[in-house]
């Protein structure tokens, strides 16, 4: 599993995952970024259904505020298992699924269906440009039911939405292969997931777009 993909995922490591949500969530997200995380955990909690696939989970903090019902099936997805672990222990007490996996690669047939998908901070991750990302989004699309939604948010290369210090950090994350997005735009955004899904919402926040995807094509 040396696919280019492993790049961003692998900086993921168990003393990473233990800083992420001050550095991610606390600092990045809302002072850099300039998009509150409480705006992020309202968007999941209203995008979030029964049967829930959660993809690239970090540190499970969006699910552990988002106000699970009890009788949810979560499923994680990501292809670095200290993520996974890290997460499960997090969320033990909605004792989610794992799957060890590469979105960008078919899914295994056995994984199930469900009712929502999320991507928060994941596609920004991903090999660019965003074309390239098209298959995860067709993979992920499989999964969901057909009244289904695929929900996110990632942050965008556009220059003119980011200050001089967001610009700085998205250079570096770029640089040390964290991030793979200096090209990437709302209109390639919304192409991506119009390739699949009929009905896309995209909103910007800072830097940040808020995405939710629904009637797959």
């Amino acid at each position: 599993m040396h696919h280019s993909a492993y790049e961003g995922y692998r900086h993921y490591s168990r003393a990473f995952l233990t800083i992420y949500d001050l550095l991610v969530l606390r600092i990045f997200g809302p002072l850099v970024w300039r998009c509150p995380t409480e705006l992020l955990v309202r968007h999941y909690a209203r995008h979030l259904r029964r049967r829930h696939v959660d993809v690239g989970p970090g540190t499970g903090y969006f699910l552990e505020h988002a106000n699970v019902s009890s009788d949810s099936k979560i499923v994680l997805v990501d292809p670095n298992p200290n993520v996974l672990r890290h997460a499960a222990r997090r969320l033990a007490q909605l004792k989610p699924v794992l799957l060890q996996a590469d979105v960008l690669e078919p899914l295994p047939v056995s994984a199930e269906r469900c009712d929502s998908v999320a991507l928060n901070y994941v596609l920004h991750c991903m090999p660019g440009p965003m074309p390239r990302r098209a298959p995860a989004i067709r993979n992920l699309a499989t999964l969901l039911e057909p009244d289904g939604v695929l929900f996110g948010a990632t942050v965008l290369g556009t220059p003119t939405l980011h200050t001089w210090l967001s610009r700085a950090a998205l250079r570096q994350n770029n640089r040390l292969g964290f991030f793979d997005n200096l090209s990437d735009t709302e209109a390639q955004l919304r192409e991506l997931l119009a390739e699949t899904f009929v009905t896309v919402d995209v909103e910007i926040v800072g830097s940040v777009a808020i995405f939710a995807a629904t009637g797959q094509r």
